[in-house]
Parts: structure tokens; C-alpha cells; sequence
């Protein structure tokens, strides 16, 4: 519920001093006006539990957020609606990591040849991530195990990261946590030679990373 409720979720961000972009919770059109509005176009809106990007949209305009806040309404069951700033121009990084409630291991950080906004599932990926810097990697490691930490994960947990440069800086920030197996594990598992998912199982079953070896 931390990972997926927006507001819960922002806090949680806000406390491990990590960066998201700006954005707000809207439960009904007039405060999704009104955020985006503050924020500034582009935005994108996005509901809270769901799975596989559904009803989530960017929207350019006022017509295409009216459009787009009612199906994500629909979507979202009567939970919050999220619209933050849309990244233009950012590279998204996939990170797996498993952690056993104390020890947290990040077998892989993959990064997205397509920008940020193209969907996970439509896009491809390279491992070691080939263009970010090495602070940046390491950067995006820390945030990760902190995450999983705080969230008190025990088995797999995949997170979505976007790096923008902003004044010749690369800037890292968080899009969303899930803290369960991701479609990008048989990847990882092929790329880097490790049984992540047997690594996960024997994790939740009570063996620890370290008794793991």
C-alpha cells in the first residue's frame, strides 16, 4: 500500500530525501484541473493500483486532461489519482533488487534506449546501464536498497527511476516502486548469470542473502 497509494507513496519519498517530480493528488476533476494548472503541461496522470500503465496518459492540454482524469478515475476504483510533471527528454532505469528484510542486493540496473515515458513492456533496455555516469549508478543503487528497506520488502522489488539533465546535471529522480517480481527479471537473470528468482524464492521462504552466500 506504501508503493502504490500516491499520497503514502510521496511521503515515504519526501522522508528518504529522494527526489520525484512535482506533482499532486487529485480525488475529483476540479483539483486535477487545478494541479495541472500549478504544475504546467506536460503532465502525466496516473491512478493508484493498477497494473501495466493502465490509464495512464501524458496529457499536452486542458482537452486531453479532461479526457484522460475520467478513465483514470474509472481506473483507479475510487483511489487517488496522481498527476505529476512529465520528464520530456529523460532516461528511464530499471532497477531489480532483492532484499531479505536486512541485507538488500541489486542484481541488475538496466537503462531504456527509448526516453523516458514509453512504457516498460514497449521498450528496450541495456545492462550495465551504458551512458550514466558512475555517481549516477551509484546514486541510483543507494536510492534502491534505501527503498526496499523502508519498505520492509522480503523477496523481489523493482524500481523505476528517470536521470533528466538539468544545467549540464544529471538529476535522478523516482517513479514508482513495486515491490514484487517485475518482467525484467528473466533479463537480468540471463544477462548477469544469476538465479535471481530461486535467490527471491529461497528469500521469502526464510533464507537469508547471507546464509545464500
Amino acid at each position: 500500500e506504501a508503493a502504490e497509494d500516491r499520497e503514502k507513496f510521496s511521503a515515504m519519498i519526501e522522508r528518504l530525501g529522494l527526489r520525484q517530480p512535482a506533482n499532486g493528488i487529485a480525488r475529483n476533476m476540479s483539483e486535477a484541473r487545478s494541479i495541472a494548472e500549478k504544475i504546467g503541461y506536460p503532465i502525466l496522470v496516473r491512478p493508484s493500483f493498477v497494473l501495466g500503465g493502465r490509464a495512464m496518459e501524458i496529457c499536452y492540454d486542458q482537452s486531453q486532461l479532461e479526457k484522460y482524469v475520467v478513465a483514470a478515475f474509472v481506473a483507479a476504483q475510487g483511489q487517488p489519482v496522481l498527476i505529476d510533471s512529465f520528464l520530456e527528454g529523460a532516461t528511464e532505469v530499471d532497477v531489480d533488487a532483492i532484499s531479505d528484510g536486512t541485507d538488500v542486493i541489486v542484481p541488475g540496473i538496466m537503462e531504456h534506449i527509448e526516453e523516458a515515458g514509453v512504457h516498460s513492456g514497449d521498450s528496450a533496455c541495456a545492462i550495465p546501464p551504458y551512458s550514466l555516469p558512475g555517481p549516477v549508478v551509484k546514486e541510483i543503487r543507494e536510492a534502491a536498497v534505501a527503498l526496499a528497506r523502508d519498505l520492509k520488502v522480503i523477496g523481489l522489488m523493482n524500481v523505476q527511476f528517470a536521470v533528466k539533465w538539468e544545467d549540464s546535471k544529471p538529476i535522478v529522480y523516482v517513479i514508482e516502486v513495486n515491490p514484487r517480481a517485475s518482467r525484467t527479471v528473466p533479463f537480468v537473470a540471463k544477462a548477469t548469470g544469476m538465479p535471481v528468482a530461486k535467490i527471491a524464492a529461497k528469500v521469502m521462504a526464510g533464507v537469508s542473502l547471507k546464509e545464500q552466500g
